[in-house]
């Protein structure tokens, strides 16, 4: 036992190499977690810092490495459709936002790092400076959907490393999603094959988002190629809001409309606005009309109807974004061959961009709402903790 360990003093990197019996340069890779140090090494590090009860000195380690050890993370606030009542204030509700950014916060706690959070209105004009500004305060860049251009983003990326959640494949850094195809396809094959449904309608959320784009494309052409028809164009255009999903339905059963058999949503809350506006008409579901969503959402299982829909790992794709990110921050970046568009010059400007498409799986959930038994069992979302 070291004396040190056992006299009641702070334990220091000196007391973690000593009884981990390597360097202090591997116990200060392992801590910073460059070079990818050896499985067996970065163990007894590990394990040494445990059993002394070491805590790295945050601060320290940040001014050694020139790190200011903040992440930025920058959102898209959501403004939907106004309902006139019952989801007025949906706004404030951003679930989905809201459990990504938990996951991101969880994981870089335990990295010993702080999250520099800010929204952003898609309208803004002064947008690409206004994130190029957070930028300047942050390691580096997690950009929710469509906050910015893929452009923008690429000249984000000339600066420090960017990871996008929810891009369209192939953009130009990292990206981390669900598996939205895999599962709409299986939703369309639920709805028409096991239910025998042959009219359904898909009901979009924003129209530029890529989860959107593909979600609508897989389920319709899935749809089709089964037999089936399925409605999508403007007048099935939401935006991811519950008041949009109520909107559709009211402006439909206004017009008169025929309401197809099973209608299929972009996400959860839209869903949730459907169901709701169904009943306010005296609509069952899903005896007169099928409703399913996407996210798998806390309040899914909770709905009277019980929420057909999709589970994705919503808090374990925040956490991959920031593992990413991380891995980007830590690791020697490279250089273009571009000059630097520095006042001091003779440097060159680094570039970060590295458009790796991440996919996380996601799996459909039968439930009430499409007509299949209730679901007995108790909830298993998975969060990180």
């Amino acid at each position: 036992m070291d004396a040190r360990a056992t006299s009641g003093a702070t334990p220091t990197i000196y007391d973690v190499a000593r009884r981990a019996g390597v360097s202090i340069a591997s116990v200060s890779r392992v801590l910073n977690g460059r070079d990818n140090p050896r499985p067996a090494t970065r163990d007894r590090v590990l394990k040494a810092i445990s059993e002394l009860g070491f805590v790295p000195d945050g601060a320290a380690r940040a001014l050694s490495s020139r790190l200011k050890q903040v992440v930025g993370v920058v959102f898209r606030r959501v403004y939907g459709t106004d309902d006139g009542g019952m989801f007025e204030d949906e706004s404030e509700s951003l679930l989905f936002g809201d459990q990504i950014n938990r996951g991101i916060e969880i994981v870089a706690q335990r990295r010993g790092y702080d999250l520099l959070v800010s929204s952003v209105n898609i309208d803004e004009h002064t947008l690409p400076n206004r994130i190029m500004t957070i930028a300047g305060k942050c390691d580096g860049l997690i950009l929710h959907d469509q906050v910015l251009s893929p452009a923008g983003i690429a000249s984000i990326a000339r600066t420090v490393p960017v990871v996008t959640l929810a891009g369209a494949e192939g953009g130009p850094v990292a990206n981390v999603r669900g598996d939205s195809a895999t599962s709409m396809r299986e939703m369309a094959r639920h709805l028409v094959q096991d239910h025998g449904y042959r009219r359904l309608a898909y009901i979009a959320g924003h129209a530029d988002s890529p989860d959107n784009i593909v979600r609508g494309r897989s389920f319709t052409a899935e749809v089709q190629a089964l037999g089936g028809e399925c409605l999508t164009g403007p007048a099935w255009q939401g935006d991811y809001s519950a008041g949009s999903g109520v909107q559709i339905v009211r402006g439909l059963i206004a017009l008169g409309a025929t309401l197809p058999r099973a209608i299929a949503c972009a996400n959860d809350q839209t869903a949730l606005g459907v169901i709701y506006a169904l009943a306010e008409h005296g609509l069952d579901v899903p005896g007169d009309v099928a409703v399913t969503g996407f996210d798998d959402l806390p309040f899914a299982r909770h709905l009277r109807p019980q929420l057909t829909t999709v589970r994705q790992p919503i808090q374990e794709i925040g956490a991959k974004a920031f593992e990413v990110l991380h891995s980007m921050i830590t690791a020697d970046a490279p250089v273009s061959d571009a000059p630097s568009s520095s006042a001091e010059g003779g440097s060159t400007r680094r570039d970060w961009s590295t458009p790796q498409d991440f996919v996380l799986p996601t799996r459909l959930i039968r439930r009430e709402s499409c007509g299949c038994p209730p679901d007995s069992r108790p909830p298993v979302w998975r969060q990180i903790s």
